[in-house]
């Protein structure tokens, strides 16, 4: 099943507590179709960039089986640029510089040949370029999934609950899931949100994990404990990536099968932060993913013999 993924192609500069790089790829649709790309192919892309975005990623990406068709290319604009610092606890950073360089003038066209695409991911973009992009499908995909953040509930909220009414799995994070519900709890939260439109619902939980919601039904993946995280960034969407990577490599939607696809998310997330930028995601080979996988199976599994004293 071939997959359409929405999002930003950019430039980072980074500094953690562990390094700095000045200048790196980055962005929602990099990171996502790296991570998918281990677990499905074609990826159909759909971003804007620069003339300087090195046409060396470009190939690389290619030779995962990305196809570009659909990213639009200024030649003589520059791309989308971010700069952060991310303080020790690696959970928090601050924003240095975002220049939005071309993706101000990002509007999606979806080619023919992108059409037959069963599933979507919407990066974390401005609500109206998500709706443009699903306004342009010409046939309903099995799966669309959305990305957002605290941002846009703050200036688009009405926009985004828009958005939301047309896709069927939305993921944020624990803060974002608050103030979209107006609620603290995660369970009553996820309930308000999934009243909004998407059936499920994952909120991610950075070192602590992720939840999966789907009615009244809850699954809890742990993070596998590192003993250092080096970057941060991409890690939710490469988590995305290859969540929606494996559900399109299965073509199964069901509750049962997105248990393991957060789980497999995890894993892909585990490896981003290793290393700045998606240097990782670039060297896995299948024995590193059935190791890591295993990491986790062992992390999670557990027999109780229940021995109550009456």
């Amino acid at each position: 099943m071939s997959l359409l993924i929405v999002g930003t192609m950019a430039f980072d500069a980074l500094e953690t507590p562990f390094g700095k790089v000045d200048r790196i790829i980055g962005g929602s649709a990099t990171y996502a179709a790296w991570a998918a790309s281990y677990f499905t192919q074609p990826i159909k892309q759909v971003s804007i960039i620069g003339g300087d975005f090195p046409k060396e990623e470009i190939a690389a990406l290619e030779a995962r089986g990305v196809e570009f068709e659909g990213v639009d290319v200024i030649e003589d604009g520059k791309s989308f640029f971010w700069s952060g610092r991310y303080h020790m606890d690696m959970n928090t950073r601050d924003s240095l510089i975002t220049d939005l360089n071309v993706l101000a003038q990002f509007d999606p066209k979806i080619p023919e040949s992108y059409q037959d695409c069963d599933y979507v991911m919407l990066g974390n973009l401005v609500p109206a370029v998500q709706m443009k992009v699903l306004d342009q499908l010409k046939h309903k995909p099995k799966l669309v999934i959305m990305d957002t953040m605290n941002f846009w509930m703050d200036i688009a909220m009405d926009e985004l609950k828009q958005v939301l009414t047309r896709v069927d799995l939305l993921m944020v994070n624990d803060s974002e899931a608050r103030q979209l519900s107006g609620e603290y709890s995660l369970v009553k939260a996820a309930k308000k949100i999934q009243a909004m439109g998407p059936k499920f619902l994952i909120i991610k939980k950075g070192e602590h994990g992720a939840l999966l919601f789907y009615g009244d039904k809850i699954f809890s993946s742990p993070a596998l404990p590192l003993e250092e995280v080096f970057d941060p960034t991409g890690a939710g969407d490469t988590f995305a990536g290859g969540f929606i990577g494996y559900l399109s490599r299965t073509d199964d939607i069901s509750f049962e099968n997105m248990k393991a696809a957060v789980v497999i998310g995890s894993a892909m997330a585990s490896f981003c932060v290793e290393k700045f930028g998606p240097i990782r995601m670039k060297e896995l080979t299948p024995a590193d993913l059935e190791n890591r996988l295993g990491d986790f199976v062992t992390l999670m599994n557990v027999n109780i013999e229940i021995a109550l004293a009456v």
